[in-house]
């Protein structure tokens, strides 16, 4: 089985975001750039297949030189090679585009993507992708099982979860419960040092519309001011009295 684990480069939720030129553009100085989870989940589980069922791990992303730290991490933490299509992932169609190219190329069995990155949580990249690719599609998956061509997954639904069979090719739009937190991998020194010696392939992007456009960013607005209370009489008086919620 050979699998494309689809990576997006997205900052540390840990990172103070501003902008520039007027609030166009984001402003990367000083901020920390991550694997996607909902990628690194499906890395995950990519590991996990390649490791019991002896599959062929591939990453890709969309991106310029400055992702490739994040995707030499995915390499370290056990993903046999890498591609970053060298251009700047300007909207979900674009990237959809291009990474379609990509699984042409590839011949690729099994596409996992997250369910939606957590810069933009635009959640359209593995829907659009599947279409390209006239493949099977498992949004919000939490659990993959792969016999052969046939695949079992689990996908989270309004008040439930439910579980469907299906076939390869297949693409998936992974998240938490593909793997559980505790299972995600830190990679280690010999990881790292293995990840210097794997291919990292910068391919050339297709040509592809560009169908959005980015007018301005806007932080939320600050806190008000809080009010702490010691007692019940003190809150109901407030809520009552002055957010007139009671």
């Amino acid at each position: 089985m050979k699998i494309l684990v689809c990576i997006s480069n997205v900052p540390d939720t840990t990172s103070k975001i501003n902008f520039t030129d007027g609030d166009t553009k984001f402003d990367t100085n000083g901020v920390q750039f991550v694997i996607n989870p909902n990628d690194e989940f499906g890395l995950t589980r990519a590991m996990w297949f390649k490791e019991k069922q002896g599959a062929s791990v591939h990453v890709a992303t969309v991106g310029g030189a400055t992702t490739e730290p994040t995707i030499r991490k995915a390499l370290a933490i056990g993903a046999d090679e890498a591609i970053r299509v060298n251009a700047e992932p300007t909207d979900g169609f674009f990237v959809a585009e291009q990474l379609a190219a990509v699984v042409k190329n590839g011949g690729y069995d099994l596409v996992i993507a997250g369910r939606e990155s957590i810069d933009y949580n635009g959640g359209m990249v593995p829907g659009i992708l599947a279409t390209l690719l006239d493949m099977n599609f498992v949004n919000t998956c939490i659990g993959l099982e792969v016999d052969g061509t046939t695949a079992t997954a689990m996908r989270e639904i309004d008040g439930g979860k439910e579980k469907i069979s299906t076939s390869l090719p297949l693409v998936i739009g992974g998240q938490k419960g593909l793997v559980e937190e505790s299972d995600l991998r830190i990679p280690n020194m010999r990881g790292i040092m293995m990840a210097r010696k794997k291919a990292l392939n910068v391919v050339e992007p297709v040509d592809a519309n560009k169908t959005t456009e980015d007018r301005k960013f806007e932080k939320p607005a600050a806190k008000g001011a809080v009010k702490l209370v010691d007692n019940v009489d003190d809150l109901v008086n407030l809520l009552h009295n002055e957010a007139k919620a009671i």
